[in-house]
């Protein structure tokens, strides 16, 4: 059984631990936080054991890493698990500096290790089922991909000033979405922004509105529509327009019951956040991290998968600050 140490014991570090006490392959061994009392309240929920960051790091018992903590703590974090030869799982992005990503990569192909990007939403069972209907050929050539993502309500302007912009916090999952989907690398891409929502998001430096058009070398079209604000809930959809056909994988709802009277036809709400509408991606991809490492295959998505998608996020942004193309 492998040993994991949870790093972090936060919202996402408590989604993982309990994916990792429903296994029997694997196990959370440590839980680290920088408040010391949430990692002991995890670690006696899961059997585990509260650890700081560096005991767990250099504990030899310790396969791997879940780094769950804040962004500005991977770079160190990784540098350190990788030296101490543990296998890696960061949650995005991997840094905000796309120099310092590629250094991570550096560091961790010296070392040999396994390291996984967490980008959840390649594991929801409806977005993988549409990839593999594309893979499959189902819809012929893919043409266009629609991909709309809007939060039913923004941060708080405390998280906004850390994010790193709508873009590398918010659309950074939509565009590695668009590479998952298009299986093929843009080349060209053109932003627009708007502050909307919130005068205090843009007095942050922020947008909270946005879109991106994509194009690959072959032609193909990814349009991305993001929003903090969503009035009707949680609005995660993707389309997919083909040469024989089209895939759409539609919004998730709190249940299927469709109410129909003289007032028309009514059904429920979306699920409220991200924790809801993903619980089974995050599941999967704990799960795909797990079986990679004991059947010592490679996993996927890559740390240069990471990479790529902030690589899109700082041109996003670039574009909607500047009113240009930009050549990828």
């Amino acid at each position: 059984m492998l040993n994991i140490g949870l790093l972090g014991a936060g919202r996402i570090g408590q989604v993982h631990g309990a994916t990792l006490a429903q296994m029997t392959t694997a196990r959370a061994a440590a839980v680290s936080d920088f408040l010391p009392d949430a990692a002991a309240a995890l670690a006696a929920k899961l059997g585990a054991t509260a650890m700081s960051t560096e005991e767990i790091i250099a504990d030899k018992s310790i396969d791997a890493v879940v780094i769950g903590t804040p962004t500005t703590t991977h770079y160190d974090i990784i540098h350190e698990a990788a030296a101490a030869g543990k296998a890696i799982f960061c949650e995005k992005p991997v840094d905000l500096s796309t120099d310092r990503i590629r250094e991570c990569l550096a560091v961790v192909e010296k070392a040999g290790v396994p390291f996984m990007t967490a980008f959840n939403r390649r594991f929801d069972p409806s977005f993988a089922y549409l990839q593999k209907q594309i893979t499959d050929q189902v819809i012929g050539n893919v043409e266009i991909v629609t991909i709309l993502s809007r939060d039913p309500a923004p941060p708080p302007i405390g998280y906004i000033k850390t994010s790193g912009g709508i873009f590398r916090d918010m659309m950074i999952h939509d565009l590695d979405m668009a590479r998952f989907l298009l299986g093929e690398e843009p080349v060209e891409l053109t932003a627009a922004a708007s502050c909307l929502v919130d005068p205090e998001i843009g007095n942050a430096g922020d947008f909270d509105t946005a879109i991106v058009n994509l194009k690959t070398a072959s032609g193909k079209l990814c349009q991305i529509s993001n929003s903090r604000r969503a009035t009707y809930g949680y609005d995660q959809r993707i389309e997919v327009h083909g040469s024989k056909g089209m895939l759409r994988a539609d919004n998730m709802l709190e249940n299927t019951v469709e109410v129909s009277n003289g007032q028309g036809f009514r059904t429920a709400p979306t699920q409220p956040f991200f924790l809801e509408r993903y619980a089974a991606a995050y599941r999967a991809e704990m799960e795909h991290f797990v079986a990679c490492l004991n059947d010592k295959v490679t996993m996927k998505p890559t740390g240069l998968d990471g990479l790529k998608a902030q690589m899109l996020a700082d041109a996003a942004d670039k574009s909607a600050r500047d009113g240009k193309t930009v050549s990828l």
